[in-house]
């Protein structure tokens, strides 16, 4: 196995950070937010300032969704309190401006987690392409549903690992409050350790020849 560079973008737990680094691999996460476990492997900041540092591996664990979701569609038309329709659809050209420059970084190997886009959401993406998968908890050893989406580039898709019994939507019927978003934002260990097994023992992008002189 080659050690690979590998970028978690927008993660705070480090639960992606962590599956990839227990496997021997030079793994980092970014958030605009402080990490969780205060690792020093994590980079306060925007994510896209890195990606042309020569990452192996992108993978971009909780995107801020909410306006390119398909359940968050009525939005567009019925903003929320709050919110003018200005605001909304600028929101939603920010969201789709950052799932572009993920999806289109000069890394070979991508994978995007995001949930089923709307067609306004679709139209704003450079290059887009549909989702490769979708998987869920269960399959993974969390008995809980909740359906996540990959966009992969030169990744394959994720085999489940331990299907287990159970179908809560834990995180779906999780009360509201101030903390809500970030319970919900959090990556389900047990996909993260497929990750690192499946994904991380590829080989390590080749290294461009310079050019002659």
């Amino acid at each position: 196995m080659s050690e690979l560079r590998v970028l978690v973008a927008c993660e705070f737990s480090g639960t992606v950070r962590r599956a990839f680094a227990s496997r021997g691999h030079d793994a980092w996460s970014c958030d605009l937010l402080p990490s969780d476990d205060r690792s020093n492997k994590h980079i306060v900041g925007d994510a896209r300032d890195l990606l042309h540092e020569g990452w192996d591996l992108l993978m971009v664990a909780h995107p801020p969704c909410t306006r390119l979701c398909n359940s968050g569609v009525r939005w567009l038309s019925s903003p929320p309190p709050g919110k003018t329709k200005e605001q909304i659809w600028q929101e939603l050209d920010e969201a789709a401006d950052l799932f572009s420059a993920f999806w289109n970084a000069p890394i070979e190997r991508i994978c995007v987690e995001n949930p089923v886009m709307h067609s306004h959401a679709k139209a704003r993406i450079k290059n887009f392409q549909p989702f490769a998968q979708s998987v869920q908890p269960w399959q993974f050893g969390h008995g809980e549903y909740k359906r996540t989406c990959f966009w992969l580039k030169n990744l394959p898709p994720l085999v489940p690992t331990n299907i287990v019994e159970g179908r809560e939507q834990r995180v779906h019927m999780l009360p509201p409050g101030p903390e809500r978003w970030r319970e919900r934002s959090r990556f389900y260990p047990g996909i993260a350790e497929a990750m690192a097994d499946q994904w991380g023992d590829l080989p390590a992008a080749p290294v461009p020849l310079a050019r002659a002189a």
